[in-house]
C-alpha cells in the first residue's frame, strides 16, 4: 500500500516556498522604494514589479528542486536542510538577475531591493519550513501521514533501525512487524517466523514500507520479498549485513555491462574535489587578502610584547598521511616556543600539569606557557589567520576534520578513512563546542564530515564559524 504523505508534504512546501517568496519580494521593495527615501534607478510600480517577480519566482522553486529541497531525505535532516536553502537562495537571486539581464528589461528599481530579497527570503523561508516541520510531527503523534513499517531480519541492523524509528512524532514511521527469530526479544513489537505469515497478520492495518535487513539463503525466499513488495507499490529497501562496508560513498553503476556497487571512502571524489580545491582558492584568498592588515598588526604585537618567532610552525598529517607544516601565531612565551607539553612543564618545575594535561584532551585552563598576547589570539582564534597560507598553498582546506600530529593517530580506530580528505582550517567539532567537546565527540564529528561530505555542508559549517568565533564559543 503506496503513502503519498511525503508528496503531500512536498505539493504543500512547493506552494508553500511560493507564497513565501512573493512575500519576501514585496517586503523588499516596500523597505526600498516605499520606506526608504533615496533616489532610484528606475521607477517601477509595484504592479508592474509583482508581475516580473511571478516570471522569476517560479525559476526560484525549480532551482529549489535541482539542491534537493523537496527530495524526502532533506525532510529528515534539518543541518541539510538549511544549508541546501542557503545555497538554493543564492542561485535563485542569480537567476533572477540573470533573468533582467537577458531580457533587457528593468525589473528591481534599486540594488538593494535584490539583496534585501536574497536576505528576507532565506530568513522567512527558514521560517516557514521550521514551522512546517513541527506541524508534521504533530500530526505523525495524531497518526497522520504515518508509514507503517514491516522489518525483515533480526541482524544487530534490525535493533539499530528499530532504536531510529521508535518513536514515531520524530521519524514519522511505525514498526508493524518484525520478521526474524522469535528467540530475539523485541519488546512490544509483533515478530513472525516467516514473511507470508507476517503479511497475513498485518493485512488489515497495512503495509507501507519494507526494509530488509538481511538476506535468506533461499533465493526464492528474497524474491517473493521484493515481489510482494512492487506488486502492491510498497517502498521497498535493503541493508546490507556489513553496515561497515557501506559507510561511505554508494555509487550503483555499470562494470562491463553487469551492475556494480561502488563504495567510496569519502563523498568527496571527482568533481567534488575540483569544486571544494576551486573554492579554497577563491574564498580563502579573499579572507587572506582582506586579512593581511591585522595579521601585519598581530605580527607587530607579538614582536613588541614578547620578542621572538612570530610564527609557530607544526608538522600535521593531512590528506594520504601526508605531512604539512600548519602556519599559527606564536602564543606560547618564547621560553617554552617549540617544547613537548612535557618539556614545557618540566621546564618551569611543574611536571604534575602533564596529567591534567593530557585528561583533558590535550588541553589545560589557565596554561602557564601561554603568553598574553596569546591568551587574546588564542580566545579570538586570531592565531589560526595563518592557516589561510596553507589553505591557499593547498596544504588543508578551509573546512574538512581537524588535522592531526601524528601522535594522535593512534588514538583514531579508523586512521585511513580520517585522512582520505585533507584536513580543515574549521570543522564540525569547531561549530559544535571545539574545545568544549570530549576528545571522543570530537573524532566522531570528524569521522562523520569524512563519510557524508556535500558542498552544501561545507558552505554551512563555514558561514556557523563566523558565528562561534565572535561569540567565542569553545575558544581556549
Amino acid at each position: 500500500m503506496k503513502n503519498n504523505a511525503s508528496l503531500r508534504y512536498g505539493i504543500l512546501l512547493v506552494i508553500g516556498d511560493f507564497l513565501t517568496l512573493v512575500a519576501a519580494f514585496s517586503l523588499a521593495y516596500i523597505l526600498r522604494v516605499k520606506l526608504d527615501e533615496r533616489p532610484l534607478i528606475e521607477i517601477i510600480s509595484a504592479r508592474d514589479y509583482l508581475t516580473a517577480c511571478l516570471y522569476i519566482l517560479p525559476l526560484w522553486i525549480i532551482t529549489f528542486g535541482f539542491v534537493g529541497l523537496y527530495s524526502k531525505s532533506v525532510y529528515e535532516n534539518r543541518f541539510s536542510e538549511f544549508a541546501r536553502l542557503l545555497v538554493g537562495c543564492f542561485l535563485g537571486i542569480l537567476v533572477a538577475i540573470g533573468y533582467e539581464y537577458v531580457s533587457n528589461k528593468e525589473i528591481f528599481p534599486a540594488r538593494l531591493v535584490p539583496v534585501y530579497s536574497l536576505g528576507l527570503s532565506f530568513v522567512i523561508l527558514l521560517l516557514f519550513r521550521t514551522v512546517a516541520r513541527g506541524i508534521r510531527r504533530s500530526l505523525f503523534s495524531f497518526g497522520i501521514g504515518v508509514s507503517n513499517v514491516l522489518i525483515v531480519g533480526s541482524s544487530d541492523i534490525s535493533s539499530e533501525f528499530i532504536h531510529a524509528l521508535n518513536d514515531t512524532k520524530s521519524s514519522g514511521y511505525r514498526i508493524v512487524g518484525i520478521v526474524g527469530k522469535r528467540s530475539k526479544k523485541y519488546d512490544g513489537y509483533y515478530v513472525a517466523n516467516g514473511f507470508s505469515g507476517a503479511i497475513k497478520s498485518l493485512e488489515n492495518i497495512g503495509i507501507n514500507s519494507i526494509i530488509q535487513t538481511e538476506l535468506y539463503p533461499d533465493p526464492d525466499k528474497n524474491s517473493e520479498i521484493l515481489s510482494y513488495a512492487q506488486e502492491n507499490h510498497i517502498s521497498y529497501r535493503f541493508v546490507p549485513g556489513n553496515s561497515e562496508l557501506f559507510s561511505g560513498n554508494i555509487d550503483v553503476d555499470l562494470f562491463y555491462s553487469l551492475p556494480v556497487i561502488a563504495v567510496h571512502q569519502t563523498a568527496l571524489v571527482g568533481w567534488g574535489r575540483v569544486v571544494k580545491r576551486l573554492f579554497d582558492i577563491i574564498i580563502g584568498g579573499m579572507i587572506l587578502l582582506i586579512s593581511l592588515p591585522l595579521m601585519l598588526l598581530i605580527s607587530i604585537l607579538i614582536f613588541l610584547f614578547d620578542n621572538g618567532p612570530i610564527f609557530f610552525r607544526q608538522e600535521r598529517l593531512s590528506r594520504f598521511n601526508s605531512t604539512v607544516k600548519i602556519f599559527k601565531f606564536r602564543t606560547m612565551k618564547t621560553k617554552y616556543n617549540g617544547l613537548l607539553p612535557e618539556e614545557a612543564f618540566a621546564k618551569m618545575g611543574k611536571p604534575e600539569l602533564v596529567k591534567t594535561y593530557r585528561q583533558n584532551g590535550d588541553q589545560l585552563d589557565n596554561d602557564p606557557r601561554v603568553s598574553k598576547i596569546g591568551n587574546l589570539l588564542r580566545s579570538t582564534s586570531l592565531d589560526e589567520l595563518p592557516q589561510l597560507i596553507n589553505v591557499v598553498c593547498g596544504d588543508i582546506s578551509l573546512v574538512g576534520p581537524r588535522a592531526l600530529v601524528a601522535r594522535d593517530l593512534d588514538r583514531y580506530d579508523k586512521k585511513s578513512l580520517i585522512l582520505s580528505v585533507k584536513s580543515g582550517m574549521t570543522g564540525l567539532a569547531v561549530i559544535s563546542g571545539r574545545k568544549d567537546l570530549p576528545y571522543e565527540e570530537r573524532r566522531k564529528l570528524d569521522l562523520y564530515y569524512v563519510q557524508n561530505w556535500s558542498f552544501w555542508n561545507d558552505i554551512v559549517i563555514l558561514a556557523r564559524t563566523f558565528a562561534v568565533v565572535l561569540l567565542r564559543r569553545g575558544a581556549k
